[in-house]
């Protein structure tokens, strides 16, 4: 009898762990959902206009998607890219970004961009926090 117990709390800390990183994973692929899941409403509506807004106002300033990166700072920028899940899928895939900065506005776009995805992991991690107890 005791054995059947303890595969039920096992089965149901397995089942707990999974569902704790589901707030980081959602986060990170649409930004605000981590936050949206856990009832956060305020503050995910508040995170997924800033980090969307952020995002498309690089693009409105023909800021650079990064693809292939030939140096350490284009490595960096892609790694800050990356940061915005599926925005970053979605945009490669209609082709939007510049493919090289032409104009000033483009490197401050390429920023804009990178700085969303930099805000959407942070924004992901403190979800998963909310979710954890660490921060409520």
């Amino acid at each position: 009898m005791a054995t059947t117990q303890t595969r039920n709390t096992t089965k149901d800390s397995e089942g707990e762990s999974a569902s704790v990183y589901l707030p980081l994973i959602a986060g990170w692929l649409v930004p605000g959902a981590g936050h949206f899941l856990l009832r956060k409403w305020g503050r995910g509506a508040l995170l997924s206009i800033s980090i969307v807004g952020m995002f498309a106002i690089g693009l409105a300033m023909q800021g650079m998607l990064y693809s292939n990166p030939q140096e350490i700072l284009e490595m960096l920028g892609l790694v800050g890219d990356l940061g915005n899940g599926l925005l970053y899928v979605v945009g490669r895939f209609l082709g939007l970004g510049a493919n090289e900065v032409m104009v000033t506005t483009a490197d401050w776009g390429s920023r804009f961009i990178v700085v969303a995805g930099l805000l959407n992991v942070i924004a992901a991690v403190d979800a998963h926090n909310i979710r954890t107890g660490r921060k409520s």
